[in-house]
């Protein structure tokens, strides 16, 4: 079964590393990805949250980085074409060796984050087996299988997945609404102030996903 695996790398092992060096306050996100050998990978990068009058400079003086191409220029972000030629053979592994597709990568704050979709399970034991032979610090915060993949996105429980499919299933997120709270908590087997605590909590879990800048509730739990 396909499985996700999320990841960091110190920023200093990986690419770019002198580039985050030089401006901390630097953001990069991945767009896309190809690898053609173990030092020679081809990504198109997003840059943000940063100093721009000097950016390309520094991509150009940064010893993992060849043939640097400003793509696109937008008020607040940059997307660059570039080269990666060092510190590339553990996500350069991951593709060519182990078929896996990066679906994320994120550096910011002295770190890379990658999501990373892999074909079997055992490809991740073989990436966390090749980083520790060749001294990579790789450190797997998550896996989940596919299926899981919407339910991890969104941050939500069990219980909460299983109440909001519930409840779109039985229409009561109709208009005019085909079951109401009383009905669908017992069709769920538990109390009517449990279903309305799954409902707002998944809720607002899906929501702080998908709209920028919500504050967080520091008073809200997960344990239900």
């Amino acid at each position: 079964m396909s499985t996700i695996a999320e990841f960091s790398i110190p920023a200093e092992e990986f690419a770019l590393s002198e580039t985050l060096e030089r401006l901390p306050e630097m953001m990069f996100t991945i767009d896309r990805v190809v690898a053609h050998e173990t030092d020679h990978v081809l990504p198109f990068v997003w840059a943000s949250n940063g100093n721009f009058e000097t950016l390309t400079a520094v991509l150009e003086d940064d010893s993992s980085v060849g043939n640097v191409e400003l793509l696109t220029e937008l008020e607040d972000e940059r997307l660059y074409r570039m080269e990666w030629v060092t510190k590339t053979q553990i996500i350069a592994y991951m593709l060519l060796e182990q078929d896996a597709t990066v679906q994320r990568a994120t550096a910011h704050d002295n770190e890379w984050d990658l999501r990373v979709l892999f074909p079997k399970q055992n490809k991740i034991s073989a990436v966390s087996q090749y980083a520790k032979e060749h001294g990579f610090s790789l450190d797997v915060s998550r896996i989940y299988d596919v299926d899981s993949a919407q339910r991890v996105r969104f941050d939500l429980t069990d219980d909460q997945q299983e109440a909001l499919a519930m409840a779109v299933e039985h229409g009561y997120y109709d208009v005019p609404r085909e079951i109401d709270q009383s009905e669908l908590a017992e069709k769920l087997g538990v109390s009517h102030q449990a279903l309305s605590e799954r409902l707002r909590r998944g809720t607002k879990g899906i929501l702080k996903k998908v709209i920028p800048n919500i504050p967080g509730d520091e008073n809200t739990g997960r344990n239900r």
